[in-house]
């Protein structure tokens, strides 16, 4: 499953932990390892029942297709969702840069455009060796 389609479910929690197994097709004892190992974190009633909600389901399945299918192991899964949250925050960097560059960006064609209309009337046409800029005249 990729990232994007667990990111995309509910994190509202509505299912209790037998729930939760059953749609994960895992024993709910396996839940209860996976939230000891932090691989996962549902949250608690106020009675302080597990909750779990559809990306939790999502990352249960996750879970278990990496180490069932792929044979990863639990300390290598929890070593996936380290570099996973490091990717997010590298892409979340490089989205602020991109938004900080695209503001320097405008802010120099402004200073351009601005110095273009300040010194419009010096600047004359070119020729080949001549200088581009007029010069004043004591």
């Amino acid at each position: 499953m990729r990232r994007e389609d667990i990111e995309s479910q509910s994190d509202r929690p509505i299912y209790v932990i037998s729930i939760a197994a059953e749609l994960a097709s895992v024993h709910p004892q396996t839940l209860r390892m996976y939230e000891r190992k932090k691989l996962i974190q549902p949250q608690r009633s106020s009675g302080r029942v597990r909750l779990y909600s559809d990306r939790d389901i999502a990352w249960i399945r996750e879970i278990q297709r990496l180490t069932q299918e792929i044979g990863i192991n639990l300390a290598g899964v929890q070593r996936i969702m380290e570099l996973q949250e490091d990717l997010e925050e590298a892409e979340r960097a490089l989205q602020a840069m991109k938004v900080e560059a695209a503001e320097i960006e405008a802010r120099m064609r402004l200073e351009i455009l601005e110095t273009l209309q300040k010194y419009s009337p010096q600047i004359v046409p070119s020729h080949r060796h001549a200088p581009a800029v007029q010069r004043r005249r004591p």
